[in-house]
């Protein structure tokens, strides 16, 4: 499917009124559960060349492999190089490719994402980190279908055990997310960072509309800057990271281009900012 055609499908499922049936049919669990058991089959391997061709992938940098089903594909890796890692410790670097916005968390650790509000807690399933992170930073870093779909470690240090909350699964292009909270209310997983240079760092994993799997690899223990972490299974979906206040020397463009829409494009394992420097 094309973006133009899936922005059509999607402005009829959340904003006409008769939308709500096809709408709760596709944010269904069971239909991704259904399509991601599909696409994990040797049948969904016809569907790789037109999902190239409507997508115009560049697939040069991938290793050439002969694909057992449509996942296979979806979550195929990229050559040696193809994807180097700022070693830099002053450096935050991006987890994923994808698409960048930024938001500044207030006092109440509550924030807006497109006029649906968050708080902290919310995301986390109502674990009591919210205090932690009042005047810090989120960042969500959607992913595109054309995007490589396994995400990395940000720094060294050491992750708390995955939780994972059950939800449902609604799309998470902007024209559904400024429409419905859907970072609350998607299945999602996510766990704390320890880390050496940023301090504690919460990440969470956000599944998608015909997202099969959140696929991290392991629970807790040591971790290394530039590791993978896990990958996503068919369909788009969003890597949020919450920053404590002070963390990040993120320029003000780029909370004002998220007031306007723009998002930003970041790579796997490439400069996001700098570290604030300690006053």
């Amino acid at each position: 499917m094309t973006s133009k055609k899936m922005a059509i499908g999607l402005t009829c499922c959340y904003f006409k009124h008769l939308g709500w049936p096809a709408r709760r049919i596709m944010t269904n669990p069971i239909l991704t559960a259904v399509v991601g058991a599909y696409m994990d089959t040797r049948c969904s391997v016809r569907r790789i060349d037109g999902f190239i061709r409507a997508n115009a992938l560049d697939m040069s940098d991938y290793v050439k492999q002969d694909y057992r089903c449509f996942n296979d594909f979806f979550t195929r890796q990229v050559k040696d190089g193809a994807r180097p890692v700022n070693m830099d410790p002053g450096t935050l670097i991006s987890p994923c490719d994808g698409y960048m916005s930024a938001y500044k968390i207030s006092a109440d650790s509550e924030f807006a994402i497109k006029n649906s509000w968050y708080n902290v807690d919310d995301l986390v399933g109502g674990a009591d980190v919210a205090e932690d992170y009042m005047n810090g930073t989120c960042l969500v870093l959607r992913l595109g279908v054309e995007n490589y779909h396994r995400y990395c470690y940000i720094d060294d240090g050491f992750k708390s055990s995955n939780r994972h909350i059950q939800g449902r699964y609604h799309p998470v292009q902007p024209i559904v997310v400024r429409k419905r909270p859907v970072f609350i209310q998607n299945t999602r997983e996510y766990c704390v960072l320890y880390t050496e240079n940023f301090g504690p760092v919460v990440q969470i994993e956000v599944g998608a509309c015909l997202v099969g799997k959140i696929e991290n690899y392991r629970q807790a223990g040591v971790i290394h800057r530039g590791e993978e972490k896990g990958l996503f299974r068919f369909g788009g979906s969003t890597i949020v990271l919450l920053f404590k206040e002070g963390v990040l020397d993120l320029p003000q463009e780029v909370f004002d281009d998220t007031l306007r829409g723009k998002e930003h494009p970041v790579r796997f394992g490439s400069e996001i900012c700098k570290k604030a420097q300690v006053k």
